[in-house]
């Protein structure tokens, strides 16, 4: 995520759609959209989720434009509506519980979104079979977070922001966001135990 000014581009963009073209805003998202879709994929934890919510985030940016103070990198702006759509989708997930019933392929990667292709070299089952354990480890030790836990988490140690603008995003005061990213750790160290020889 950039942390600076916003380039000219992106200023020159948002003039437009806020004089009324509407196709300027494509500009917006052609720059974000994958920075986005990664930081909403770290919260929500599976593809369809993440692009609903990118979508979702992208266009209340859209309606909310006027009352862009660009004062700040469009990109910081967008990546804190992001999370929080995010946040709210996971929430209303967790409330349906009709959502969790199993899903046919359901098999959600938590490897920032990379689309990987398959390795020339097969792989043995019995490494397979251990990839596939420890990635469902991994998922649901990362389901035992509610979602300020998760998203503190995700963006001090995926993403590599300060407790700060941590904060900033979450709204809340620097030391809840502090408290938030540690509660998280101590829960997925004991989550991960089973794997402390491996994936830490």
């Amino acid at each position: 995520m950039s942390k600076g000014r916003m380039d000219k581009a992106e200023t020159e963009a948002i003039r437009k759609v806020l004089a009324g073209d509407r196709d300027a805003y494509r500009v917006l998202m052609d720059h974000h959209f994958c920075s986005v879709y990664r930081v909403a994929f770290r919260i929500t934890g599976n593809e369809a989720d993440a692009e609903e919510a990118a979508q979702e985030a992208f266009l209340r940016a859209y309606n909310k434009l006027p009352g862009f103070r660009q004062d700040s990198a469009f990109s910081t702006w967008i990546t804190r509506i992001a999370m929080n759509t995010a946040i709210n989708l996971v929430e209303r997930r967790n409330r349906d519980l009709s959502y969790h019933a199993p899903r046919i392929a359901d098999e959600p990667s938590l490897d920032g979104g990379v689309v990987t292709v398959a390795a020339a070299k097969a792989q043995s089952p019995e490494s397979v079979l251990l990839d596939s354990e420890a990635a469902s480890l991994r998922r649901a030790a990362l389901d035992t977070l509610t979602p300020m836990e998760r998203t503190a988490f995700t963006l001090r140690h995926m993403e590599d922001l300060p407790i700060a603008e941590i904060a900033a995003a979450l709204n809340v005061p620097a030391n809840s966001a502090k408290q938030a990213v540690f509660r998280a750790v101590g829960k997925l160290r004991r989550s991960l135990a089973p794997l402390a020889g491996g994936v830490q």
